[in-house]
């Protein structure tokens, strides 16, 4: 029993895992701590590029939030506080009410016909025709050129003694004809056509792309199991489609929300009102009527609409594409 216990007492201890190499918390838990410092690096080289985003916009983006809380004109030194006057004015003022319901008008007829005719055109020259590059070409050139030039040539085309006109008057009675831009009731159609058509051919990319990357054999065993062309395009295609749909989507909305080239080149928010949306608007306030404060507070309310509507349509489709998953 001595004997024994003496060769415990002298027997050398062998380092176990926590203390191998004189680490006194283990391999595991330090590396795992050299990650952590790992992963943190990389933050600190986004600080200088925030630094200057925030001083470049989110500074001077809060400081003119402030002037729509005031009476500023944008050109005397002196403002006043007026609280929420501005948005009160807001609500009572029938040009702001009109300008907020033809921007909805717009947003909503460029998305939902824009897509439309960008994903057939997407079927169409995803097709083996011997065509199709020289298609894709074409009608992906109009989303290229600035929006200010196609809306002056739209201007031109659809003037009274334009291109339209004249064309309708070789082919048909001289009461086909139309004050495209003057009339009220057409102005704002053939501004969100003139939009429709440049933007079309740019959806028809983005359903192309995802039509690119569905495999060959989903269709083939959809057409083993008997499916006809159209239930292959219904339940196959589309919920396939929901990544290139969403990006669509979102864009489409949110540009039509802010459009503005294209209704100050063609009709600067005419005849009367008609084609007035929240984006001329807030630039007559704020350079030919001098009510600066007013057209930040329009902004401010059109920023809110762009959030509210993009940020609804998103999770809306995000359900969409996990349950098509």
């Amino acid at each position: 029993m001595a004997q024994g216990s003496a060769r415990e007492v002298t027997e050398p201890v062998v380092p176990g895992p926590r203390q191998a190499k004189g680490n006194p918390v283990g391999p595991a838990v330090a590396a795992s701590r050299r990650g952590r410092r790992t992963r943190r690096a990389p933050a600190w080289f986004l600080v200088p590029a925030f630094a200057l985003y925030a001083f470049v916009v989110l500074l001077p983006s809060a400081q003119g939030a402030a002037f729509a809380f005031t009476d500023w004109d944008g050109l005397n030194p002196t403002r006043h506080f007026v609280g929420l006057g501005n948005f009160r004015d807001m609500l009572e003022d029938p040009g702001a009410r009109g300008a907020l319901r033809q921007t909805f008008i717009i947003a909503v007829a460029v998305t939902v016909i824009q897509n439309a005719i960008g994903l057939l055109l997407a079927l169409g020259v995803h097709s083996r025709i011997k065509s199709r590059n020289v298609l894709r070409v074409l009608l992906f050139a109009p989303a290229v050129m600035t929006p200010v030039v196609t809306a002056a040539l739209w201007k031109y085309i659809l003037a009274p003694d334009g291109a339209l006109n004249g064309m309708i008057a070789a082919a048909g009675p001289d009461s086909w004809q139309q004050n495209w831009l003057g009339n009220p009731t057409l102005a704002l159609c053939s501004v969100a056509g003139v939009v429709v058509w440049q933007f079309a051919g740019y959806s028809m990319v983005i359903f192309l792309a995802g039509l690119q990357g569905i495999p060959r054999e989903v269709h083939e065993a959809a057409a083993v199991d008997g499916a006809s062309g159209w239930q292959r395009f219904r339940h196959v295609v589309l919920p396939l489609l929901a990544p290139a749909t969403t990006v669509n989507l979102m864009l489409s909305i949110i540009g039509g929300l802010k459009l503005f080239d294209q209704v100050w080149v063609m009709t600067g928010g005419g005849p009367g009102t008609a084609t007035e949306t929240l984006s001329t608007l807030i630039y007559k306030n704020a350079f030919q009527f001098n009510e600066y404060a007013y057209s930040v507070a329009l902004a401010i309310v059109l920023t809110v609409f762009v959030a509210v509507i993009s940020g609804g349509q998103y999770r809306l489709l995000r359900r969409r594409e996990v349950a098509a998953r």
